[in-house]
């Protein structure tokens, strides 16, 4: 079996992936918070960690993992949003939630195998704050649940945070209720007009921190393997969720892999909208961003793969401009009757290895530079840019231009026969355009162009010659 290397958060080195059991290894990533559109940071670790799902599932089975990605649907920004827009908590949750699944789809990001939405697991929580305030981790004050972080020695040792930082963040506002600056809310109280639940310290929610541990420990178990999100979350998200958990859950080790993503830049800046260089991932899709062209969500893919994921990644115009060029060719060769085989050792190797992903996407380049076609498609399926409707953008550009629409038929069928090895008809094809006065042409990059030569042909004769070798290609497609 493939050994999967991962540098764990938690103890600073990379280490061989032991999951606790191999016929169910178990992995839980932070997801959205659902009052908006995601934006391109939010994205990143839906990709990343899609990726380390996809490699899991190869080396274990795709039965043998279990995957939770949460929805925190209660919030404070979720409320303020609602009442900003003068609508229903709900509403703008069940909205917002769809738009997220819409851009994780168009990036080619698989559904989790389990989504717990906050709200359904709020008895949960209020059972791991009982057993909190039980146990001497915890204590109420003033309708508020707080936990007691020196009840924990081990608090700061996943983030490496000091005390003395830990407590001058916490000084930035340190409530009267408090019995330590550090102490972070297990539960609050809930104003009438707020979502709120009844518990045994009055009508309240749930603070952000407890959430996810509760989801976790009942979908997961107080023991699972890995939990990944990105790296703005380790403190003090995270850390709060390791206090919590391995306080309510002492027999358990909550989780034992660690894995961060490293956050985002812009054109080598911190992406703000203060910046102008803020956009979210529809904003891509549409259009509707700096570069004014709408980027394919497999592109995107593309630019976020090619960083390592504990590296800052900066998206650059140039890199979009760059993955286009790369998937369109991919896509040519992978399209059409190619045949299914396992993806090439190299890229398992690099994806093993701590999810070298851009090593990954280099080994698919070579095979498309070799024009393997069964390798680049495994890869590209593998590497999850293979989803339903993924590539639609690669075909051929409508044309309103009768000359144009058959230039791009020709170009096309000449990149299919060379793509499937068809070196007779692809040199048929190339030869019968020269005669007509049409040059094709490979780019650098392998993928195919043409340009008019000195002909003087005008358009009637071009729609006929041309319209001559489609019914060509035709009858010789009739005849195999």
């Amino acid at each position: 079996m493939t050994e999967i290397r991962l540098t764990n958060t938690r103890t600073r080195t990379k280490e061989p992936f032991a999951p606790i059991d191999p016929d169910d290894v178990r992995m839980y990533v932070c997801g959205p918070t659902v009052y908006d559109r995601a934006h391109l940071g939010n994205a990143r670790p839906a990709v990343v960690f899609d990726v380390l799902y996809r490699l899991l599932r190869h080396v274990y089975g795709a039965d043998h993992v279990t995957y939770v990605r949460n929805i925190t649907d209660v919030e404070d920004k979720i409320i303020d949003r609602a009442r900003a827009n003068g609508e229903a908590i709900e509403d703008l949750t069940r909205r917002t939630t769809g738009w997220y699944h819409a851009d994780m789809d168009a990036l080619g990001v698989l559904r989790p195998d389990e989504e717990p939405h906050a709200t359904d697991y709020v008895t949960q929580m209020i059972e791991m704050i009982e057993a909190l305030i039980a146990r001497g981790c915890a204590y109420a004050a003033d309708g508020h649940v707080l936990f007691s972080v020196a009840s924990f020695p081990d608090y700061g040792a996943l983030s490496g945070r000091s005390v003395e930082d830990m407590i001058a963040g916490a000084r930035v506002e340190v409530a009267p209720y408090k019995r330590d600056p550090m102490d972070f809310v297990l539960w609050k109280p809930s104003a009438d007009d707020e979502p709120g639940w009844e518990s045994p310290w009055g009508r309240g929610r749930p603070g952000w921190h407890i959430e996810c541990s509760a989801m976790s420990e009942a979908l997961l178990g107080a023991s699972f393997d890995i939990h990944g999100g990105g790296a703005d979350l380790m403190f003090p998200h995270h850390e709060n969720e390791v206090a919590q958990s391995c306080c309510a859950h002492p027999e358990g080790s909550f989780a034992r892999y660690w894995l961060h993503n490293e956050m985002l830049l812009v054109e080598g800046r911190k992406m703000s909208k203060s910046l102008g260089n803020f956009f979210t991932v529809r904003d891509l899709l549409e259009g509707d961003w700096f570069g004014g062209s709408k980027v394919p969500g497999e592109v995107i893919r593309y630019v976020f793969l090619n960083t390592h994921y504990r590296k800052p990644m900066d998206w650059t115009e140039a890199k979009v401009r760059e993955a286009e060029k790369r998937l369109r060719h991919w896509y040519i060769l992978a399209s059409g009757d190619v045949e299914d085989t396992d993806p090439p050792d190299e890229l398992i190797s690099a994806l093993a290895d701590d999810l070298n992903t851009k090593a990954a996407l280099d080994v698919i380049h070579k095979a498309s530079l070799r024009e393997d076609m069964p390798a680049v498609k495994a890869g590209m399926k593998l590497m999850g840019f293979l989803e339903a409707g993924m590539g639609a953008w690669t075909a051929p550009r409508a044309s309103t231009d009768p000359v144009q629409v058959k230039i791009e038929r020709v170009l096309d069928a000449w990149a299919q026969a060379r793509s499937r090895k068809d070196f007779e008809l692809a040199d048929h094809i190339r030869d019968r355009a020269n005669e007509i006065g049409i040059s094709l042409q490979v780019k650098p990059d392998k993928s195919v162009d043409y340009r008019f030569s000195a002909s003087g042909m005008k358009d009637d004769d071009y729609l006929h010659a041309l319209q001559g070798l489609l019914d060509d290609l035709e009858a010789m497609t009739r005849a195999e």
